[in-house]
């Protein structure tokens, strides 16, 4: 059976459940935030590029995101002809639910069984969620009770994934059940609202905003890509070159 998590991270945790010799597939994409339009069509730039301009010039070596992304499209091509079934893992992740119903439109005409274990609570509030990550080895072989995926949920899925892509919004959001797209805008609000006239460590107006990212984990790289962006247009200061330093090293103001 193919086992599916959405990054390292959960992966760890579903190896140690299921075993080392599991035929296991991580996909490492965060789909909540970025360009989908191309996300299903290789080399996939428009994809490609994003993740470029997030990586920070300062974590070296970059992943080859060119070969990563393609990989996912051809692994999810082959899925329909595989011959075990799948058993996809997720939480309360914009992410890991994108990633749901973006394998379950690989699976949508075919037979293959489809099962999912579902890890979240529900609800994509910051105080409530959980992802397959933060859940412990011994939490997950509780949670570890796979629940085949209908026909119907299936196309429902697949149905949310062709909207989400169609839709192509920058920022997803995950809300009983259904995803929300935005812009930028407010996520550099919020970043701007964090920070102050007053010099201080940047990673402290970052924590700030991931602690009130309802509907989607706001990640680190991400808030910093973005706190650069702000910068370059002169509505944040950074104390140094971001291109240099890394986040933990930068401080940061609101000069307006």
């Amino acid at each position: 059976m193919w086992h599916v998590v959405c990054g390292d991270n959960a992966a760890e945790g579903v190896t140690r459940v299921v075993g080392e010799e599991l035929s296991l597939q991580v996909l490492r994409d965060d789909l909540a935030v970025g360009p989908l339009a191309d996300v299903d069509q290789p080399p996939c730039g428009q994809r490609v590029a994003f993740w470029q301009a997030t990586w920070p010039a300062s974590v070296q070596p970059a992943p080859d995101f060119a070969a990563g992304l393609s990989d996912d499209v051809s692994w999810l091509a082959s899925l329909a002809t595989h011959s075990e079934p799948v058993t996809l893992w997720h939480g309360d992740s914009a992410s890991e639910q994108l990633m749901l119903c973006r394998v379950a439109a690989a699976v949508q005409h075919s037979h293959l069984p489809f099962f999912e274990v579902p890890c979240g609570t529900g609800d994509s509030r910051v105080a409530w969620r959980r992802a397959v990550a933060m859940h412990a080895p011994d939490e997950l072989l509780n949670l570890y009770e796979p629940k085949l995926v209908s026909p119907a949920r299936r196309q429902h899925l697949a149905a949310q994934w062709k909207q989400a892509v169609s839709d192509n919004a920058l920022v997803r959001r995950w809300f009983n059940g259904s995803f929300h797209g935005e812009d930028y805008r407010a996520i550099d609000h919020a970043l701007l609202t964090a920070c102050s006239a007053q010099w201080q460590p940047l990673a402290r107006p970052m924590a700030e905003v991931m602690g009130h990212s309802d509907g989607f984990f706001a990640s680190d790289f991400f808030l910093f890509w973005r706190a650069r962006e702000l910068a370059k247009t002169g509505r944040l200061e950074l104390s140094d070159d971001a291109e240099a330093y890394p986040y933990t090293e930068l401080s940061v103001r609101n000069p307006s």
